[in-house]
């Protein structure tokens, strides 16, 4: 997943367009550097361009990584899993997946914020399921909705696949997406679904302390990551700051819990001497090793990183009450309103919802499957016990305002 290749994008930190020329950022993620004389229009749009081009500026105008520690570390790949390659000969790797195909069958554009490295093998399989040919245009997923929006009516778009929830809720509240019908909102848990039916998710990812388990005891983490700014955890706590899914994790912060106790948070993180890493990856690696004791990512690392390695000493802590430390987010997928593809589109988020998809997500990206009655790998803790903030995730549309946060409090 994040740490295997360097195509994988997250969705909030790249770009793929033919139109911008792109840097390396954090994760290894391709940061959008816009050509001379192009600008995005920002009005409407503040909220998803405007943070792309605060991290294109923050990555690109400096050469290392502002923290009160810097630790070096590998490039890390993003915040979209991708498909494990050892799992390639599973079951859900070759499984048929189910679906209903369209009267018309057809062909239907995707705009996808998932990566061709995660997204590409479920294609064939797709397009088998439903009798649509799948032309799957893969980019940002920030960037993807911002040029739905600046594309309007003349979209080519009839399907959108988000790697963040906040970009749905973008979508939606412009209204560019249409309501998807009941019985297909019912497959999914309300907390991972739009409230007003615009969108639903499709696989899940939870935001944990992993910590060493040679070095401490669950019992001795913190009843909410609030604490963390303890002096008892002063230097031994390690984040990535310009990652996607920690910024989602702090917009939801925003959201849940102030502006005022947000930056008051971060301000103590940094005064307590957070160690920042470039991606996730190596901070679950730093915590292996012993060189931190606590870091913030989201759940799938350990499996990942495990997966890699071997046995290693560090387990993963769901802080309890509903602490915006256990945010759960999603990538979803949403139908393009107007879009004259909406019957492909349908037939093709049934199928994603279909068991074998969702096996596909379990088994080869340890995502949390949403759907279908479909268990998270052995070992994950299942959702309904984790005790995650109630939220609305079409609120974490707010990226704008926790990039230029974080810029204020000097964390990036």
């Amino acid at each position: 997943m994040d740490d295997r290749d360097h195509a994988r994008r997250t969705a909030r930190d790249h770009i793929r367009q033919a139109a911008t020329e792109t840097v390396t950022g954090n994760d290894g993620d391709e940061m959008a550097v816009l050509p001379e004389g192009e600008t995005f229009r920002i009005d409407r749009r503040m909220a998803l361009a405007g943070a792309l081009g605060a991290m294109a500026l923050s990555v690109a105008g400096r050469a290392g990584v502002v923290s009160a520690q810097t630790a070096t570390a590998e490039a890390d790949p993003a915040a979209d899993p991708e498909a494990d390659p050892e799992a390639a000969g599973s079951s859900a790797a070759d499984e048929v997946i189910d679906g209903t195909p369209v009267g018309s069958a057809g062909t239907l554009t995707v705009y996808s914020g998932r990566s061709e490295e995660l997204v590409g093998p479920l294609v064939p399989r797709l397009e088998a399921a439903t009798g649509v040919d799948l032309e799957v245009r893969y980019g940002n997923t920030a960037e993807l909705a911002v040029q739905i929006l600046d594309e309007g009516d003349n979209s080519p778009a009839g399907l959108y696949i988000a790697q963040d929830a906040g970009a749905l809720g973008q979508l939606g509240n412009e209204g560019r997406l249409a309501p998807l019908p009941e019985d297909v909102l019912d497959l999914v848990d309300p907390r991972f679904r739009s409230p007003d039916g615009f969108w639903v998710g499709v696989s899940g990812r939870a935001r944990v302390a992993a910590y060493n388990t040679d070095q401490l005891a669950e019992a001795d983490l913190p009843a909410s990551v609030l604490d963390l700014t303890d002096d008892r955890w002063r230097g031994q706590v390690g984040w990535a700051p310009e990652n996607g899914s920690f910024q989602a994790f702090i917009t939801a912060l925003r959201v849940l819990r102030g502006e005022d106790i947000a930056r008051e948070w971060l301000e103590g993180m940094r005064a307590n001497e957070a160690v920042t890493f470039e991606n996730n990856g190596s901070i679950l690696r730093a915590v292996a090793s012993g060189e931190i004791g606590v870091g913030l990512v989201n759940h799938y690392y350990l499996y990942e990183v495990g997966a890699e390695e071997g046995e290693i000493p560090v387990a993963n802590h769901f802080f309890p009450a509903g602490d915006p430390g256990s945010l759960i987010n999603v990538a979803g997928a949403g139908i393009i309103e107007g879009s004259d593809q909406a019957e492909q589109a349908l037939a093709t988020i049934r199928a994603l919802l279909a068991e074998p998809a969702q096996r596909y997500f379990a088994e080869e990206t340890f995502e949390y499957p949403l759907a279908a009655g479909v268990e998270p790998v052995e070992g994950l803790t299942p959702l309904a016990e984790i005790d995650s903030p109630e939220l609305d995730l079409s609120d974490l549309d707010d990226l704008q305002g926790t990039i230029d946060l974080l810029v204020e409090v000097g964390i990036i």
